[in-house]
């Protein structure tokens, strides 16, 4: 049994996923534990509520399970990709739902001569300063920042996740990052970032 798991565990999303839809529910388990906490991460930081990201990524791993049987195993979509798109739309509709989501064009473009977004999404210790920053955001700028730069997706898989161009990706991701530094710039003492 542990020596088939850890074949399973060897196979790519997609082969995984066609093993599920033909009942093999070893390959369910699999496919969950590598994709799940994935979602889950990618929700909680855009929604902000943990509760709220839990149902998202339920949803999402349920569409998932639908969408099996007629799953094309020709490349043509990666499930890790379709699973980001889904969850990004449940997550707008619950923005938008609860009256939190705001046009990309209610926010000014802050200056961009503060400290890295990036340098400070790698530090850990400063999870709760760049959550709060990450709430402000946009929703679309939220989600492409959270995907790249936190979940280290490519800008090619956001642009397909999103439905967007791989420039807008870049122009979300630039922008996002922007504010990021701006909001955080005022934080700098408290996050450990002194002159000294």
């Amino acid at each position: 049994m542990v020596q088939v798991d850890a074949e399973l565990d060897q196979l790519e999303d997609g082969a995984l996923l066609v093993l599920y839809a033909n009942g093999d529910q070893r390959a369910a388990r699999v496919l969950t534990a590598r994709l799940l906490p994935r979602v889950l991460s990618h929700a909680v930081r855009v929604l902000g509520d943990r509760s709220e990201a839990e149902d998202v990524a339920q949803e999402a791993m349920l569409r998932l399970w639908r969408a099996a049987p007629g799953w094309q195993g020709d490349g043509a979509a990666k499930p890790g990709t379709w699973l980001y798109r889904v969850t990004a739309n449940l997550i707008v509709d619950r923005l938008r739902r609860s009256g939190r989501a705001v046009g990309l064009d209610a926010v000014d473009e802050p200056a961009d001569d503060r400290e890295s977004a990036e340098a400070m999404l790698i530090r850990r210790g400063r999870v709760a300063a760049l959550d709060a920053a990450l709430a402000r955001l946009p929703e679309r700028q939220r989600q492409a920042v959270v995907l790249r730069h936190i979940e280290g997706v490519s800008n090619p898989e956001i642009a397909a996740v999103l439905d967007i161009s791989v420039e807008a990706v870049e122009s979300l991701t630039a922008r996002g990052k922007r504010a990021l530094a701006a909001a955080l710039a005022g934080q700098k003492e408290a996050l450990g970032y002194g002159d000294g």
